[in-house]
């Protein structure tokens, strides 16, 4: 490497607070309160008239409310340990083991509302529908506020298949498919509380609240999956590898040797490369090939000489 190569070579970014994310730890916390409250209404709304899918609701609620916590906590974590060298590139896995936690607890209330729901048709009990209908509406309304305030922080809320390059938040996603599942209960509930009162069918209550519990799972398993991902280095998909790949093996007489890629955080990618040329280019052409074919913010090439 030459000394201007030396003063141009940029300053690695993955020890600063991946960007973008002061807004969505705001708008969490705020959710994380009006959860709390809602959450209260719909257990004693559901304990006082019977009512299966409120009850659900409300279970729902409160788990939600630790995992927006553990949201929250994460955010504060990484912002605030970000410089810190002790993490070898950065604190963004934090948001992904943050999410990871929080599809974990979305399977586990998903399973409890299907045992309890199999165990009403065995048992049924009165429901007071007219009396729990009121909360489960305020409840939906709360969830769809909650979604828009955490839908409205830039992140993309769509999924995404294992080959394509994405940028998740996964602890900022988490957080929204809590809400999102707490809307999908909220309004079964209600669909529950109507055909009851309405149509007497009484079995619609449990029977919306395993369809929402059996929505639920794919739900968190597919988070499980992504955060899993991020957590074990399988992001980003080969599909990336190969373009780099490519990217420096156009250049004649250049061979890569070596290649991983991986992210690290929201928007933070890492590349390590090592290429073998017996004529190489130089250190600052190799990394404008790669970042044209991948945007990273810490790479390192490695120049070796002989093919």
């Amino acid at each position: 490497m030459t000394a201007s190569e030396l003063t141009a070579a940029p300053s690695c970014t993955v020890h600063e607070a991946p960007p973008a994310q002061a807004k969505g730890e705001s708008r969490t916390r705020l959710v994380v309160g009006i959860t709390a409250v809602m959450m209260v209404l719909e257990l004693i709304a559901g304990w006082w008239s019977h009512s299966l899918a409120l009850l659900a609701d409300g279970w729902h609620m409160g788990t939600h409310v630790g995992a927006l916590g553990i949201t929250a906590i994460a955010y504060w974590y990484a912002r605030t340990r970000a410089g810190q060298t002790q993490f070898a590139f950065g604190t963004g896995k934090v948001y992904a083991l943050a999410g990871f936690t929080s599809a974990g607890l979305l399977l586990m209330v998903a399973i409890g509302v299907l045992f309890e729901a199999v165990g009403r048709f065995v048992t049924p009990e009165p429901v007071a529908f007219m009396e729990a209908f009121p909360v489960a509406v305020l409840g939906l309304v709360v969830n769809l506020v909650s979604a828009l305030l955490l839908g409205d922080t830039g992140h993309d809320h769509h999924d995404h298949a294992p080959g394509e390059h994405h940028h998740h938040d996964h602890n900022l996603r988490a957080a929204y498919l809590h809400v999102v599942a707490d809307a999908l209960t909220s309004m079964l509930a209600i669909v529950a509380l109507l055909c009851g009162r309405y149509l007497s069918l009484p079995w619609v209550d449990p029977v919306v609240a395993i369809i929402g519990a059996l929505v639920i799972l794919k739900w968190g398993a597919g988070l499980l999956k992504e955060t899993s991902r991020q957590l074990i280095d399988l992001d980003p998909s080969t599909k990336d590898r190969d373009q780099v790949k490519a990217a420096l093996e156009a250049v004649e007489g250049t061979r890569v040797v070596d290649l991983h890629l991986w992210r690290v955080g929201p928007k933070q990618m890492v590349c390590v490369v090592s290429v073998a040329s017996r004529a190489p280019k130089s250190l600052q052409e190799y990394k404008d090939l790669v970042l044209k074919a991948v945007p990273v913010d810490h790479l390192t090439v490695e120049i070796c000489t002989g093919a």
